[in-house]
């Protein structure tokens, strides 16, 4: 009953986060690989010269966003949602007339920097300064957006493109985002929330404001970013190359496209269980369990080529990004604070960025190599159960020092 007390009290709020993180998905790797064949046939690139392009993109966005990160400092969501609503409507049109692969990089590096970066970056940056004690349901709320998009667009994208085509799909796209998006999202944060005499009070032990100096010369900040990376590299690379994937199982894209629905489902379930056991407990003690259905997911999907093992991919994937969707929004705020919250998320996100850059091109590569697919994505799922002891550890580490010590009534920030 409390949650959708919540929900009513801060409608506007809340479906002004869903609808930037919904229309960032025109951005995210999940909806550019749908036409990932297409622009391969078209521009004579391989898997790996494609990867190749679509990493130099995507890093390039990355070490943009620091800088133009900052702006939702000195500017209400409102303003910065005009701004980035159009720029990625922009990109969008630039996919459908673009027809040299110059072209094409500067295209996918701005659906990379407004859709996956700036999108994104508003919308939970917003979150953590408008909510505290309920920020973890906030967050979820907002993460919908993310498994809304995956859930309605790749099978939506593949009927839209099997009748006017992939290039007049992307103007579709555009239209939506100047026609509904733009407008819409932009009466729902007219107005920044302020904090309310009724709003409840954080349990959670105080935190200082780190600046963003002292975080990038924080140990545990880096051993933290090896567990946050890995649903991000391991989601973009599989999804980016999801049309060699289908190739390879002898599947159908419509029925692939299909199992995004399915994760999209059960993302949806455990972005709402998460976001109340962020609140309950904190997103600190959640750190080390998130990546376990993601680590079983990749072995299955490696060790099985029956159409069930895609859903039951897409299942488990859905829980681990159920988490770390809601996770990652609370989590800063938690460990760092909230006066340089956007400076501090900047960074994390360009380097998240950066991490799903690598991906598609790092195993394109390897592809193109012979390097075995399954043995790729059997490498990755290890690589989450090892992530899954290092995340103890940094859990036991940051509780340690957020804690107050025996005797002392203050909070002790080491």
């Amino acid at each position: 009953m409390q949650f959708f007390i919540f929900i009513r009290d801060n409608a506007r709020w809340l479906a002004g986060g869903f609808l930037l993180t919904f229309f960032s998905s025109f951005g995210q790797t999940f909806f550019i690989s749908l036409s990932a064949g297409d622009i391969r046939a078209e521009y004579g690139l391989s898997h790996g010269g494609f990867g190749a392009v679509y990493m130099l993109a995507t890093l390039a966005s990355a070490l943009t966003l620091p800088k133009l990160g900052q702006i939702v400092d000195r500017h209400s969501a409102q303003k910065v949602a005009m701004f980035i609503i159009p720029m990625l409507a922009l990109a969008t049109v630039m996919m459908s007339i673009s027809h040299h692969i110059a072209l094409l990089a500067v295209t996918l590096y701005l659906l990379r920097l407004f859709g996956q970066g700036m999108m994104t970056q508003n919308a939970f940056t917003a979150m953590g300064r408008w909510f505290s004690a309920q920020r973890g349901r906030a967050v979820s709320i907002t993460t919908l957006g993310h498994n809304a998009g995956e859930a309605v667009f790749p099978l939506l994208f593949v009927l839209v493109a099997g009748w006017v085509g992939w290039r007049n799909s992307w103007l579709v796209a555009a239209a939506v985002l100047v026609v509904i998006a733009l407008p819409v999202v932009a009466s729902l944060i007219a107005i920044e929330r302020a904090p309310r005499s009724t709003d409840p009070v954080s349990s959670k032990p105080a935190v200082r404001d780190w600046t963003r100096s002292e975080v990038l010369h924080d140990p545990i900040f880096y051993l933290l970013l090896l567990g946050v990376v890995a649903p991000g590299f391991i989601g973009t690379t599989i999804f980016f190359h999801q049309v060699y994937l289908v190739e390879l199982r002898g599947w159908s894209m419509e029925m692939f496209a299909t199992s995004f629905s399915f994760m999209a489902v059960m993302t949806i379930t455990f972005v709402l269980i998460s976001g109340h056991l962020i609140d309950r407990f904190s997103a600190i003690s959640l750190l080390p369990v998130f990546l376990v259905p993601l680590g079983a997911s990749c072995l299955i999907l490696a060790n099985f080529d029956a159409q069930w093992s895609a859903f039951v991919f897409m299942g488990l994937m859905g829980v681990s990004y159920g988490f770390s969707s809601t996770l990652f929004g609370a989590l800063w705020p938690e460990i760092y604070g909230l006066k340089n919250l956007d400076s501090v998320r900047a960074v994390t996100v360009a380097i998240l960025v950066f991490a799903t850059a690598a991906g598609p091109g790092l195993t394109g590569a390897l592809i193109d190599l012979g390097v075995a697919y399954d043995a790729q994505i059997a490498v990755m799922g290890l690589y989450c159960f090892a992530m899954v002891f290092l995340m103890t550890y940094v859990t036991a580490r940051v509780k340690a020092r957020v804690l107050p010590a025996p005797g002392l009534s203050d909070t002790s920030q080491a």
